[in-house]
This record gives C-alpha cells, sequence and structure tokens, in this order.
C-alpha cells in the first residue's frame, strides 16, 4: 500500500475511534471530528501531486489536519480526567470497570496514531520530501535516526541499501514510545522530534495511570 494511503487510513481509523468515544469524552459535539477530517482531508487528497512534490497549501493544511487531531486527543484526555475527579468527590462510578479501560484504551489508540502522523509528516520536513531523497541518510534534514540508517550495510545484507522509513516506521515508533514511555530503537535527533515524544509520553502515562487506578478502585470497592 502507499505510503500516503496508509496515513489516510490511519486518519480514518482514528475517526471511527472518536466516534466509539461517549459524548462525555468529546471534546464538541460528535460530529465534529468527522466534519474536520472532511474539511480537510478532501481538499489534501485533491491535491495530491502524481509527482514527489508537495505543495506549500498541502502541507499546511496536513500539519493542521493532524494537528486537530492532536486537540481532540488531549480534549478527550482532560475530560476523562475531570470526569474521574468529578467521580471520585461524589463518591460514585458513572460507569464500570470495563467501559473505563475500553474508553482509555480508544483514547490510547489515537494517541498513538495521532503521533505516529506527526513523526510521518515531521521528520525530513515531511514524506514527499523525503521521497526524493535515494536514501535515508541522503536527507539535509532528519530528525529520527532509525537503526537501519547508522548499520554497515555491507555487512549486514538483509538491510535495503536503499532504505527510507514509511508511515509503518512511524507508526511502531509511536506505539513504542507511547507503550515504554521512552524512546526504544529510534531516537529523536531535533528539538521537534524530542518534544513530540514527550508530549506523547506524558498523555499516555496520564491515561494509563488514571484509568487502571480508577478501574482496581472500583473493582474493590
Amino acid at each position: 500500500m502507499n505510503d500516503r494511503y496508509q496515513a489516510r487510513l490511519a486518519v480514518l481509523v482514528i475517526v471511527l475511534l472518536f466516534l466509539g468515544l461517549p459524548s462525555k469524552l468529546t471534546f464538541g459535539p460528535i460530529w465534529a471530528v468527522p466534519l474536520v477530517v472532511a474539511v480537510l482531508l478532501v481538499p489534501i487528497i485533491a491535491m495530491t501531486p502524481t509527482q514527489m512534490r508537495e505543495g506549500r497549501i498541502m502541507r499546511v493544511l496536513t500539519i493542521v489536519l493532524v494537528a486537530a487531531l492532536n486537540v481532540f486527543n488531549v480534549g478527550s484526555v482532560v475530560l476523562l480526567i475531570a470526569d474521574l475527579l468529578n467521580t471520585h468527590a461524589a463518591k460514585h462510578s458513572a460507569v464500570n470497570a470495563v467501559d473505563l479501560l475500553r474508553y482509555g484504551a480508544l483514547i490510547w489508540i489515537i494517541n498513538v496514531a495521532v503521533y505516529a502522523l506527526w513523526y510521518w509528516e515531521l521528520d525530513g520536513d515531511g514524506p514527499f520530501t523525503r521521497a526524493r531523497h535515494k536514501t535515508a541518510t541522503e536527507s539535509p534534514s532528519i530528525d529520527f535516526l532509525f537503526p537501519q540508517m547508522s548499520m554497515d550495510r555491507a555487512r549486514f545484507k538483509t538491510v535495503d541499501p536503499n532504505w527510507k522509513p514509511l508511515f509503518l516506521d512511524y507508526l511502531y515508533l509511536s506505539f513504542t514510545n507511547a507503550l515504554a514511555i521512552s524512546p526504544t530503537d529510534v531516537m529523536p535527533l531535533s528539538r521537534v522530534a524530542k518534544m513530540l515524544m514527550l508530549l506523547q509520553s506524558l498523555i499516555s502515562f496520564t491515561t494509563v495511570a488514571l484509568i487502571l487506578a480508577r478501574s482496581v478502585n472500583i473493582m474493590s470497592g
């Protein structure tokens, strides 16, 4: 599957996951996320160039789309925290532990997908710029150092000499960062990359810690 199609599929999955959240955990009306995605994604698809060049307007729209999804995700985390605090203050649970774990899992997965889009779009000035170079190491702007970029390719024959990261590589990076709350085998090089990974880890830790703590409290109560 084309790298751009993988990213667009991730956007559609994010929309479906948001639709699985209750209204009290969505930032704005339930139709806000699909509407924003439709308004931004349709022109992005329409402006997708046939050659490996990306227009300024298309790049701006893409960044605005990812930023909007990030805002909705952070909004869901904030609403979840507020709901748990209100529930604790009232000394009763509005949802059972299973629902709480499900909603937390949806928000966590959205977090992984959104930051995979961030990493994919920002690394090396974007996928179109990366595609113009023969290998990942030829790019003058590198935000993430993947293991394949520093391996001796003459020694490790299994490594493609023309290897470049695709969306699935950034999805793996996002998943491992959200799960381990730290870099694993991919190192952030730029300050922008480091701050993005910091924010993702903070959201992931907050979501997991609160959900697990509250679920245990509900089940023990």
